[in-house]
């Protein structure tokens, strides 16, 4: 069982989690190239911080967040990954990722981005 990390500051909320939840925060939120263990491990969205809050930004937070996370389904921890995305126009875009495991359990992972 892993310490669950929370999505808004990046620190344990203090919760335990037997699921993905933590491989995935880490595939997101980790800019890509930047693990010296895994050159392949995160995801570009740290590059969508200076975007204005487009539309099109919208799509590449979808696809830099499904790059990301088919290493996951590549492994075989899971089976089927499903990405949206919530714009506000506020600063902020919204990942809600549907996770589907092995096991056929399922759960949403919730990602803010931040953009312009």
């Amino acid at each position: 069982m892993d310490r669950e990390i929370n999505t808004r500051n990046g620190d344990y909320s203090g919760q335990t989690i037997n699921n993905l939840q933590n491989a995935v925060y880490l595939r997101l939120m980790t800019p890509l190239g930047s693990y010296w263990g895994d050159k392949k491990l995160g995801s570009l969205l740290y590059t969508l911080e200076r975007e204005k809050d487009v539309q099109s930004v919208s799509l590449l937070a979808q696809q830099y967040a499904q790059q990301a996370l088919q290493p996951i389904i590549d492994d075989g921890r899971a089976t089927d990954i499903f990405v949206a995305t919530l714009q506000t126009h506020n600063g902020q875009l919204h990942l809600n990722i549907q996770v589907t495991e092995m096991t056929g359990e399922k759960f949403i992972f919730e990602c803010p981005v931040k953009v312009i």
